[in-house]
Parts: structure tokens; C-alpha cells; sequence
């Protein structure tokens, strides 16, 4: 399916402007239909999958408790 930069941009949460940067740079595939630029949407899911993914272990990581440090008690 394809979609506009306006709509990338929502479906995304980053700027129209940004976007645009990211197709300039080649960064991300577009099709030029002579009036506005066409993306198609389906080039996104591995990157959203693997972002879930990256928020998933760092809420774990943050989550977890500190361990005692065993130096704390000794007392020299």
C-alpha cells in the first residue's frame, strides 16, 4: 500500500521534512507519480517490529533491580 509523506510522516510520528530529508538521502524508497512522492508503507514493519522489540528490553532493563554491591559492607 502505498502513502503519501504526510501520511508516513503521522504513521511514522516524525516530521514531513524529516521524510523528505530521509527519501533525498535515499534512506527511504519512494516513487516520483509526477505531482507528490509515494511510499510504500510495507517497507516499515521490520523497522517498527524491531523498535517494539528494542522498548521491550529496555523497559527490562530498567526494570530490573539493582544488585547489593558485596563491597558496601566491608569496612576496612
Amino acid at each position: 500500500m502505498y502513502v503519501t509523506i504526510k501520511e508516513t510522516a503521522e504513521y511514522l510520528s516524525l516530521s514531513e521534512a524529516y521524510i523528505e530529508q530521509l527519501i533525498r538521502e535515499k534512506k527511504i524508497r519512494a516513487v516520483h507519480d509526477g505531482r507528490q512522492f509515494l511510499i510504500n508503507k510495507e517497507q516499515f514493519s521490520t523497522h517498527l517490529e524491531q523498535m517494539e522489540k528494542y522498548k521491550e528490553l529496555v523497559e527490562a532493563i530498567l526494570n530490573e533491580p539493582i544488585p547489593e554491591d558485596p563491597d558496601v559492607k566491608d569496612e576496612d
